[in-house]
């Protein structure tokens, strides 16, 4: 095809003038999510000092009664815990001040945690955070880590969360995007008992594990901003991507603290301040040859279909935990042809978003994704991921599943093994930030907990 051109002058400046006509769009794709951060920093700081003023001109609390408060925590204490896991450009507790990631979902149940694993850090270095719980310091494994080009370790949780945590005491998780299929990486590296001084580790660990938009299988959203349907670990030359890369790049060569402080795209662990490799350093983040874009090692190759599926060839799902599945989409079909939920009852840039998504269609001249791959079926979409990804894991292997139409069939007699999930009408925002405040947050997020709750007290009816 690159020898066709070449003999084709017209062809090379029609192919530059469509390069040309892209950019703008391009700068618009990739600055809105920046501006949006950038207001979500200034509200962190915002909230942070608000907090801090109130504190002090209200520094004295009223004393609770030790008896009260000694009986209040010994009932938490018997709660298994909830996990609340981030997706993609999420974060965790100690980080953007006293902003809430899942909106204040936390507050809904008695015993949650909400660890920080890095926004933008692969599936598997996600999922090597399982010592915020246990404690100790985070492995990623020799043998990964060489083949990365990162340090093999990481932080040191010096107490974990939940150090008691073992078989006779497992935890709830709950995952919104790419968190769920985090939880699922870790479960299967529970099951395998890879994690280093933790050798009694089992699959019988996680009680249950509840996606929220879980990006089980792909997302068509990767290719339209930038990576590479023929080879799903590099990035375009010319996409929103690529602006995120340089973004990340600079921030974390330029290694500010405060700023780190407050948020992280969590690859500390490539060791990319100026203060360790210098100028020489920077110009080898910049064209690919170190860092986590020259390795592949970052979250949106395993959001890529093919990037999914390598992922779940190793995962199993377990005969003693129970699944459950939120997906969503915003889309609806007129004439077989699938379009937008009408704009008023949308937010006018994730219209554009899932307008984007349904109107994508896979290249003709790149292998498919895998048989039977057919683009009808990838229209359903929230604006992020692909309504068919967030159903069930069911790429390369159907795993089993169970399609429920309300929540209170879940509540009657769910069985272990078997993923229940439920579509509902939402884009893929609306469970974290809670920024307007919608109706289907709360009904979601109740539901979970009092499920938590349920399994939970079957659980300790059962010992």
């Amino acid at each position: 095809m690159f020898n066709k051109y070449l003999r084709d002058p017209f062809l090379i400046v029609m192919g530059l003038c469509m390069e040309i006509l892209k950019l703008p769009w391009i700068l618009i794709t990739g600055l809105v999510p920046l501006f949006f951060g950038i207001f979500m920093l200034i509200k962190a700081v915002a909230s942070d000092l608000s907090v801090a003023s109130t504190e002090s001109c209200n520094p004295n609390v009223d004393p609770v009664d030790g008896e009260v408060l000694s009986n209040q925590r010994r009932k938490i204490c018997e709660l298994p815990p909830v996990v609340l896991v981030h997706g993609v450009f999420g974060f965790g507790e100690g980080k953007m001040g006293h902003v809430s990631y899942f909106g204040g979902a936390e507050k809904k149940y008695e015993r949650v945690f909400v660890p920080d694993l890095g926004s933008l850090t692969s599936i598997h270095d996600r999922a090597r955070q399982f010592y915020y719980l246990k404690g100790g310091q985070v492995d990623y494994g020799e043998e990964h880590s060489k083949a990365c080009g990162h340090s093999r370790f990481g932080r040191v949780y010096k107490q974990g969360k939940y150090p008691e945590w073992d078989e006779d005491r497992p935890i709830h998780f709950v995952g919104h995007s790419a968190g769920a299929q985090t939880v699922r990486v870790l479960h299967q590296m529970l099951a395998d008992k890879a994690f280093r001084g933790y050798e009694n580790t089992s699959e019988n660990w996680v009680l249950s594990l509840t996606a929220i938009c879980g990006a089980f299988n792909g997302s068509t959203r990767t290719y339209i901003t930038g990576m590479k349907p023929e080879n799903w670990k590099s990035i375009k030359a010319i996409s929103p991507l690529q602006l995120c890369r340089l973004s990340i790049i600079f921030s974390d060569w330029m290694d500010i603290s405060w700023l780190k402080s407050y948020y992280t795209f969590g690859f500390d662990h490539f060791d990319m301040s100026w203060r360790k490799v210098g100028l020489k350093g920077l110009f080898n983040c910049l064209m690919g040859k170190a860092g986590p874009f020259g390795s592949g090692d970052w979250v949106l190759p395993d959001l890529t279909i093919q990037g999914s599926m390598e992922i779940n060839q190793k995962l199993k799902t377990f005969p003693n935990t129970f699944y459950f599945s939120y997906a969503t989409k915003r889309t609806r079909k007129i004439n077989s042809v699938t379009i937008p939920a009408p704009i008023m009852e949308i937010n006018p840039w994730f219209y554009i978003q899932i307008s984007e998504m349904c109107r994508w269609r896979y290249p003709t001249n790149v292998p498919l994704p895998y048989e039977g791959y057919r683009d009808e079926d990838w229209q359903d979409n929230d604006g992020e991921l692909n309504t068919i990804s967030m159903t069930h894991p069911h790429l390369p292997t159907e795993h089993p599943h169970c399609f429920v139409a309300n929540d209170s069939e879940l509540l009657l007699q769910p069985q272990p093994g078997i993923w229940y999930y439920k579509i509902i009408e939402a884009v893929h925002v609306q469970f974290v930030l809670n920024l307007d405040k919608a109706a289907v947050y709360d009904e979601v997020y109740d539901s979970i907990f009092e499920c938590c709750r349920k399994l939970s007290k079957n659980k300790s009816s059962s010992l």
